[in-house]
């Protein structure tokens, strides 16, 4: 997880055709208290048991839908929260399903990201490499920082949050570990 979690940033993340740069990612492996595998399986976390290369999408405080990377072998709940995108594809679309116009603002957090690419619960459990997703690795080797995760209360002083530094379109300023 701890390997795929830096790889991802700069790598490109559709969803029919809408999406862009992967910016910032945060990592939750299955016994870190902040993990929602960490208790155990549940009809709700099913899917980031595996397997990997499939998309573990939750409801987050009964409002937002977050995409996460399922990360390792059947069995073991390790995952990659995808936290901001730089857009890149789809534009239109996205500002239609946002409301608004700055692209600093369309994907800049989990929620805004999958508001703006249509991610919902029924993205959850499918492939990354079939439609409706496309992940294409990066073409480049961004500059890839890391610093505590952001918007948990547990365990947030782990550095597992990846983002590209410098980027604009981060969800949050990264603070140092």
């Amino acid at each position: 997880m701890h390997e795929v979690a830096p790889e991802l940033i700069g790598a490109t993340l559709l969803v029919d055709g809408v999406g862009g740069r992967i910016v910032e990612v945060e990592a939750y492996e299955q016994e870190d208290p902040a993990s929602h595998g960490y208790r155990g399986r549940t009809e709700r976390n099913a899917s980031m048991f595996g397997p990997p290369g499939h998309a573990y999408v939750y409801r987050s405080y009964g409002i937002h839908w977050c995409l996460n990377l399922v990360c390792e072998e059947e069995g073991t709940a390790n995952a990659v929260l995808i936290r901001a995108l730089e857009p890149t594809f789809g534009l239109d679309p996205m500002r239609e399903r946002r409301g608004l116009d700055d692209p600093r603002l369309l994907c800049a957090g989990p929620g805004r990201l999958c508001q703006a690419l249509g991610i919902t619960r029924e993205h959850d459990s499918l492939p990354l490499d079939e439609p409706p997703f496309e992940l294409r690795a990066r073409e480049a080797l961004p500059e890839v920082a890391t610093g505590p995760r952001v918007g948990i209360t547990k365990a947030a002083e782990k550095p597992w949050r990846y983002v590209e530094a410098g980027s604009r379109f981060l969800s949050r300023a990264l603070r140092p570990a």
